[in-house]
């Protein structure tokens, strides 16, 4: 909102508060899954701090009808980078889709609800309990789609690594700093993300681990 100067005071004023109750839905979020996993309650919010805090931002998508949606793609396959997303999508025009047992599964419209969806971070930190999302948004022709997506990040240094109380018999994934990840994310956002995993680990040095 600091990037839109013309916003109403009233209107601005509205957002902050809206964002503000989001971010604190996603920290409670993230303790319920800290509380499936069996890991302290506020594990993964202290696993996305670094030393300047989680990170949160807002993203309004607009979609406009396509009278040959076979021709083009709305928005192409991927999984989100972060941590934790919550998507108000449109009530009435459909759209998204979910990658479920290798099926695109259609996600209907849904009034007054919000669809909770997991990045890559969380599929780290989890050590692969929890997986990101693939998704995707194809075109329609029946009217414009809009939403809504609200991201909660690690913050830029956050050293991102699997829990140690997760790791049973093998650690599956790397560790790496968040914004390290982000970086190599913005060149292979389109692409299947075990290869991203893998870059990473390649890179992978001695970073320290907060056991705490």
């Amino acid at each position: 909102m600091a990037e839109i100067p013309d916003l109403a005071h009233e209107y601005r004023k509205v957002m902050k508060e809206f964002a503000l109750k989001l971010e604190k839905l996603a920290e409670e979020l993230l303790d319920l899954l800290c509380e499936n996993l069996g890991l302290e309650k506020g594990y993964l919010k202290k696993a996305f701090h670094g030393t300047r805090g989680p990170t949160f931002g807002t993203k309004v998508s607009n979609y406009p009808p396509c009278p040959k949606p076979d021709k083009i793609k709305g928005l192409r396959a991927h999984t989100d980078a972060g941590g934790i997303i919550l998507l108000f999508q449109d009530a009435q025009v459909s759209g998204l889709q979910l990658l479920k047992d290798g099926q695109w599964v259609d996600v209907p419209p849904m009034r007054h609800s919000i669809v909770i969806n997991l990045g890559d971070q969380l599929e780290v930190i989890t050590n692969g309990k929890y997986k990101s999302v693939e998704h995707r948004v194809i075109a329609q022709t029946n009217g414009a789609r809009m939403s809504i997506a609200s991201f909660y990040n690690p913050g830029s240094d956050a050293i991102i690594h699997p829990a140690p109380a997760l790791v049973e018999n093998k650690q599956l994934y790397p560790k790496f700093v968040f914004e390290d990840y982000m970086k190599l994310y913005a060149g292979l956002k389109f692409q299947a993300k075990e290869p991203r995993f893998q870059a990473m680990k390649a890179r992978e040095t001695t970073l320290p681990i907060a056991t705490a």
